[in-house]
C-alpha cells in the first residue's frame, strides 16, 4: 500500500529549541513511526515545495502512565529534523511563530 505524504508528516513540532532551528533552514516533524528517511523527505518536498539536504531522525517511546490502579502506555513517537538546503525557500507556517 502506497504511503501519502500527509500520512508520513503528522504534524510540525513547536517548541523554542525547534523555532531556533528554523533560523538555521531546520525544521522539526512529528512523523509516523514506520517511516524512513527518504519517505520523510520527499513527504516534505511534496507539501511544502522544498529542496531538504538531510534528515535526522529520533524515535521516543511513549511513557508509562497511572491513573489509580490502572496503568497505562502513551504511544511511541517519532520526530525528523529536516535541514533544507542553502538556495531553498522557507516553510511558511513556521516563519509566522517567530
Amino acid at each position: 500500500m502506497m504511503k501519502f505524504a500527509y500520512d508520513i508528516i503528522k504534524k510540525p513540532v513547536i517548541t523554542e529549541r525547534s523555532m531556533m532551528g528554523a533560523q538555521d533552514n531546520k525544521y522539526t516533524f512529528e512523523v509516523a513511526v514506520d517511516a524512513g528517511k527518504i519517505e520523510i523527505k520527499k513527504a516534505v518536498e511534496e507539501i511544502f515545495g522544498v529542496k531538504v539536504a538531510k534528515v535526522n531522525t529520533i524515535k521516543l517511546p511513549g511513557k508509562w502512565k497511572r491513573m489509580g490502579v490502572h496503568v497505562g502506555k502513551r504511544p511511541d513517537i517519532k520526530k525528523a529534523v529536516v535541514t533544507l538546503t542553502a538556495d531553498s525557500k522557507k516553510i511558511e507556517i513556521f516563519e509566522n511563530m517567530m
